[in-house]
């Protein structure tokens, strides 16, 4: 199953109640369920970034359907990056012309 790291930035909203963190995330593990996804890991991180989720999904738009889903709810806006394992980054490099 394809997957995607998905960067995410809490909104004034989301920094606010940021001690219901802990149970949104728990909220946003159903809802990609819910989509045919799964959050497999979540990291509260330091940087530019606040939270960075690695995600599995069977295509890009049943991911996305999880991510716009999450993002109306007000607490985070995302970034999602497709992620290629390494035997699939040296397949890709193996191809070029």
């Amino acid at each position: 199953m394809p997957t995607f790291i998905t960067l995410l930035r809490w909104t004034d909203q989301g920094i606010r109640n940021v001690k219901e963190s802990p149970a949104r995330a728990d909220a946003a593990k159903k809802l990609f369920r819910s989509v045919g996804a799964e959050l497999k890991e979540l990291y509260l991180v330091t940087g530019r970034y606040d939270l960075v989720a690695i995600l599995e999904a069977p295509t890009g738009e049943a991911l996305m359907r999880g991510v716009l889903a999450l993002g109306s709810f007000g607490n985070v806006r995302t970034e999602t990056l497709t992620a290629f394992t390494e035997e699939e980054y040296r397949k890709i490099i193996a191809t070029l012309p």
